[in-house]
């Protein structure tokens, strides 16, 4: 057994994984009109060790989907597109000098660990308000999206959700952390 196998799927999950991925992306067409699945498909193909983040970010609730294509780089843009925060990535605070931060009550890990975990980036505020566009996401749920420096530097982090047909953008302490605040990832192949 090699070093690298705890990030590999087997034959069965990549191929369930994949009829996943395929059923989302034929049903909501909206969020990638002029994009091919066969031509993501090769591109994930060809890319194994993304498959094992997208499988994450399935596993974890994420319900990932393409949701556009990088013309420089010829990569596909995957975002989590569950209609609530994914529910396995929920109650967790900010990063992990939030995580250390707290004496009592602390949460069993923190969006920024996780996702780096899973090889995935936190979602920027642009990036969610792109999310938006395409559906109408996090209505009883909030996610963290990835915070400016200086705001980090003293003691915040920020994160979104949409109420009342708008996004918004709030800031809490680092370290807080509710069952209902998750985090959106993005990954790109």
């Amino acid at each position: 057994m090699t070093k690298s196998n705890k990030r590999e799927l087997s034959q069965e999950q990549r191929e369930e994984l994949l009829r996943t991925l395929k059923a989302r992306f034929e049903k909501n067409m909206n969020r990638h009109e002029d994009l091919e699945w066969a031509k993501v498909q090769a591109k994930l193909e060809a890319n194994t060790e993304k498959l094992w983040s997208l499988y994450e970010m399935e596993r974890t609730g994420g319900e990932p989907d393409v949701i556009g294509h990088d013309e420089k780089t010829g990569e596909y843009i995957f975002y989590d597109c569950s209609a609530e925060s994914p529910k396995g990535r929920r109650s967790v605070c900010y990063d992990r000098e939030a995580l250390e931060s707290r004496k009592k009550h602390k949460p069993e890990n923190s969006a920024m660990d996780m996702a780096a975990a899973m090889d995935i980036e936190l979602l920027t505020e642009e990036q969610y308000r792109e999310l938006q566009k395409l559906g109408n996401f996090d209505t009883k749920t909030s996610s963290w999206v990835q915070t400016p420096a200086n705001i980090r530097k003293l003691g915040g982090a920020i994160f979104c959700d949409r109420r009342y047909d708008t996004v918004f953008v709030y800031h809490n302490g680092a370290e807080s952390y509710y069952a209902a605040r998750g985090f959106r990832g993005s990954l790109k192949v």
